[in-house]
C-alpha cells in the first residue's frame, strides 16, 4: 500500500495559511528540511514555527541533515535547478549521513502523514522534489500543497 508524502514551500504564506493547508491535507507532522531553520519571515524560524505548529495541534521535526548546502541554495536562487540537484545529491543524499537522515524521514512518513517544508514555493526548483523522488521507490506518492490547498 502506497503512502502519501506532502511538500510545501512557505514563500508567500503566513503561519495561519500554512497551518490551514496542513490541516486540510490531514498532515500530522511538518518535516522541516532546511539546513538552516532560520527565516527573516515572521513565524518561520525554528522556535516560532515549532511553537505555532504545536499550538495548532501539529507535530514538528527538523531534518537538518536533509537540508541543501549553501552552494546548492545559491544555485537555486540563481534558478539553476540542475546544479542545485547535482550539489544536493552529491553533498547530501549520496553520503552515509544523508542516507541515514532519509531513512529516518521515511520511517516517520510511514507511521504518520508528513509534509516536507522549505522556503521555495515551486517544488520543481526545490530539493523537496529530489527527496520525494528518492522516497517514491519506498512506496510514497507525493502531493505538493499549493493551489487548491492555499
Amino acid at each position: 500500500m502506497r503512502k502519501t508524502l506532502f511538500t510545501i514551500g512557505y514563500e508567500g504564506l503566513s503561519p495561519d495559511r500554512l497551518h490551514a493547508a496542513l490541516k486540510a491535507a490531514d498532515v500530522a507532522v511538518l518535516a522541516d528540511v532546511r539546513a538552516v531553520a532560520n527565516s527573516r519571515k515572521r513565524g518561520f524560524s525554528k522556535g516560532a514555527l515549532k511553537a505555532g505548529l504545536t499550538e495548532a495541534g501539529l507535530g514538528y521535526e527538523h531534518f537538518r541533515g536533509l537540508g541543501t548546502p549553501k552552494s546548492g541554495r545559491e544555485a537555486a536562487r540563481a534558478h539553476d535547478a540542475g546544479l542545485m540537484r547535482r550539489i544536493y545529491c552529491e553533498e547530501v543524499l549520496d553520503t552515509a549521513d544523508g542516507g541515514l537522515a532519509l531513512d529516518a524521514l521515511a520511517e516517520l512518513a510511514a507511521e504518520r502523514p508528513v509534509c516536507l517544508l522549505c522556503f521555495e514555493r515551486d517544488p520543481a526548483r526545490c530539493h523537496r522534489r529530489v527527496l520525494a523522488e528518492r522516497l517514491a521507490p519506498r512506496g510514497f506518492d507525493t502531493v505538493d500543497l499549493y493551489g487548491d490547498f492555499l
